[in-house]
């Protein structure tokens, strides 16, 4: 144990104050405010702010020349109404901390306090408090950023809760451990008419019922290897509420989802090409653009090998159970610049799911998340 026992109660009030005050992504300037005093009070060699929007880094040096290691959390909330009665519930009307990011942040600062009582060996250790990862955005505004580029990471480790795996238990695999995935989004837009004379308007009504019921036909579904495809129809909207238009536009958002990046552009030219014929046949004007887009998540076999020697010593349980997953997480582009790998971490068999509004992080995986991650840093710095 590496901190004293007051400390990861003092953590669970660092963490339950962030669960209260949660924030959208893009938007985490005051819970980047409450991690870099954090980050400065641990003693951090230096903090780095303003990356990637409201990024924050934590470097600890070690006396001698070393790889860099770099741990990972997020910053951002989510736009959900939380209906839990906890005493710590968002104080933020519609939004919440119901996917655990306030967890992963507290492990993060548990690390920060025992990385400021003492140094790695060699090389450095950094802490990232990503943001925007919820809309996808937040690694690749992080990567692209000149103030990474002091840092270039050898290693990256992050982790994420999982409602549905056993308490404590983790889940971890070389390879694809995400899905890939990215938000369509259909403006059909034609010309509005009397609602007594729609013969002289051209309403996108039919072309959206159209693509209502094939476009998510497009997913063939079944088990997740490289030809599994997904596409849920997330939000529609036909013209305006009013009895009197008939409608001349219509707005169709669109999620898709494969294993790979490669599948991923299979299905998305499949669904352009549907929509352009639909629209045509209803002499329709068409724009589609995409946000939230994820690559998908691949897991380096050698950066999994450092994670599981850091399970073991900490005598933690894990398998490959549930793996790859059909969630997204942007933690896959930092394997383009690193070795990189995510370990998914029990929060409870009955838990409630993910993004679900009475979803809470379970503190028990505080202290369990820090050690295991403390453990693989000092293997491989000390």
């Amino acid at each position: 144990m590496f901190l004293a026992e007051h400390e990861w109660t003092d953590l669970i009030a660092w963490r339950r104050e962030l669960h209260s005050k949660p924030e959208l992504s893009g938007q985490e300037e005051k819970t980047a405010q409450a991690v870099q005093a954090l980050l400065h009070a641990s003693g951090a060699d230096k903090v780095v702010t303003g990356l990637g929007g409201h990024g924050v880094l934590g470097i600890y040096e070690g006396d001698a020349p070393g790889p860099t290691i770099m741990l990972r959390a997020e910053l951002d909330g989510l736009p959900i109404e939380e209906t839990s009665e906890l005493a710590y519930r968002s104080r933020v009307p519609g939004k919440a901390h119901l996917c655990g990011h306030d967890g992963h942040m507290t492990i993060l600062a548990a690390i920060a306090r025992g990385l400021g009582r003492q140094r790695p060996k060699r090389g450095r250790a950094v802490l990232l408090f990503q943001p925007a990862e919820e809309d996808g955005s937040g690694a690749a505004a992080v990567l692209a950023d000149a103030k990474f580029e002091e840092v270039r990471p050898d290693f990256v480790f992050s982790l994420h809760n999982l409602p549905g795996l056993p308490l404590g238990q983790v889940s971890i695999a070389e390879g694809l451990v995400n899905c890939a995935s990215r938000g369509m989004q259909i403006v059909l837009t034609g010309r509005t008419a009397h609602a007594s004379s729609p013969e002289f308007g051209v309403s996108p009504q039919r072309a959206t019922a159209t693509l209502l019921n094939e476009i998510t036909t497009l997913g063939r579904g079944g088990a997740l290897d490289e030809a599994f495809s997904m596409v849920t129809v997330t939000h529609a909207r036909l013209g305006e509420p009013a009895f009197g238009i008939s409608p001349g536009h219509a707005e169709l958002w669109v999620t898709l989802r494969t294993l790979t990046d490669l599948a991923m552009e299979r299905i998305r030219l499949q669904a352009e090409d549907l929509v352009q014929r639909v629209a045509a046949s209803e002499g329709l004007k068409v724009k589609t653009t995409y946000r939230d887009v994820f690559s998908h998540c691949l897991n380096d076999a050698e950066a999994v090998a450092h994670l599981r020697s850091a399970l073991d010593a900490e005598g933690v349980r894990h398998s490959t159970q549930g793996l790859p997953l059909r969630g997204s997480e942007d933690f896959g582009r930092f394997n383009y610049r690193s070795k990189a790998a995510m370990f998914f971490l029990g929060a409870g068999e009955q838990h409630p799911g993910l993004h679900e509004p009475n979803y809470d992080f379970p503190d028990e995986l505080i202290e369990l998340g820090a050690k295991v991650f403390m453990r693989a840093l000092r293997n491989l710095l000390d």
